[in-house]
């Protein structure tokens, strides 16, 4: 399985574009993936670059409704003729909202109408050729990211606090699974623990952003013990599992999760690639 980072909110390759978004290009012997599309267009042109061919893809996998992984997706309906859309309907039908830094809208303003046919709603759970399953997380025996206190929705009566209802896992694989996580607002462990209710998988690589934001003066979140909690939980109930992260978990948090995990963590960015 290839898998190809195009876009994400940092990069080391000047010749790349880098966005608060996430957008990660997916290989399989049988399928070409794309997990989001990011804030823009911007992973088209960086896809470009790469030698990936977007026009090529088969399927899109939306792991929730927030700007910052489904804003690419007009320009990819545009440029790509055939590929499946697979997402929530609550991912589109709702508007989203952020009171982080001050409030202000987090959805995308776009008429997905003329593109219906293309569009595959999931409400809990569907699998595609035994080898991508979609799903939402069945657990929920461990405390929320705390930065989830700044997101809002608005299902068409009244702005409430976001219960992420529009969220989906990714996973590929039928006994060693590559799982894909979105921003994670379920809780990373809740969503293991949602895998682990299939006791014949093996979760071997977990890649997305954790939603574990670093704390600052005006704005606190998980703290440190918090932070090591998490990564012991992940340490001893997951000895055999690789993290793959970026996005929206913060750089002290990242550290704080290596000092527990180790070789089985590292983060990504804009242009990351890596053969599993």
């Amino acid at each position: 399985m290839k898998i190809v980072v195009l876009s994400d909110n940092r990069k080391f390759d000047t010749s790349l574009q880098s966005e608060h978004g996430l957008c990660v290009y997916v290989e399989t012997e049988h399928y070409r993936c794309l997990l989001d599309t990011g804030a823009s267009d911007k992973f088209i042109r960086n896809a470009e670059k790469l030698g990936i061919d977007i026009s090529a893809v088969d399927f899109v996998f939306i792991s929730h409704g927030h700007a910052d992984h489904i804003g690419g997706l007009p320009a990819f309906l545009e440029l790509n003729k055939k590929a499946k859309i697979v997402l929530s309907g609550n991912a589109i039908h709702q508007k989203f909202f952020s009171k982080r830094n001050e409030f202000h809208t987090i959805s995308l303003d776009f008429d997905f109408s003329l593109f219906e046919e293309r569009f595959v709603y999931v409400e809990l759970e569907m699998v595609f050729r035994d080898e991508i399953r979609v799903f939402s997380a069945k657990t929920n025996k461990y405390p929320l990211p705390k930065a989830n206190a700044t997101l809002f929705k608005d299902a068409g009566n009244g702005i409430e606090s976001d219960d992420f209802n529009h969220e989906l896992l990714i996973s590929f694989g039928t006994d060693n699974l590559f799982v894909f996580t979105g921003c994670a607002h379920k809780g990373l462990l809740n969503i293991l623990g949602s895998i682990s209710l299939f006791p014949s998988k093996r979760i071997e690589t977990v890649m997305g952003g954790f939603h574990l934001l670093d704390s600052k003066t005006e704005q606190q979140f998980e703290t440190k013990a918090e932070i090591d909690k998490i990564a012991y939980e992940l340490k001893m109930k997951y000895p055999q599992t690789n993290f793959i992260t970026g996005h929206c978990t913060g750089e002290k948090v990242y550290q704080d999760l290596k000092m527990y995990l180790g070789e089985r963590i590292t983060s990504f960015y804009t242009g990351y690639s890596i053969r599993i």
